[in-house]
């Protein structure tokens, strides 16, 4: 499943909102070993333009 999130929020970048929403699913979809490498992940890949909403998302999950 991580790495269909990979993809998916890959290609959905371009869009803030899809962006969020989609990040939203995958944190309630994985466990935490998952979260783990999902959020070093996307802050790799998308931490200049995203910081604040995988900021967001990762507080919410705590």
């Amino acid at each position: 499943m991580l790495e269909y999130f990979k993809i998916i929020l890959s290609k959905v970048s371009f869009d803030k909102k899809l962006f969020e929403r989609e990040l939203r699913k995958a944190i309630k979809s994985l466990v935490e070993d998952e979260l783990n490498e999902l959020k070093k992940w996307c802050y790799a890949q998308f931490g200049k333009v995203y910081g604040p909403i995988i900021d967001r998302q990762f507080v919410l999950t705590q």
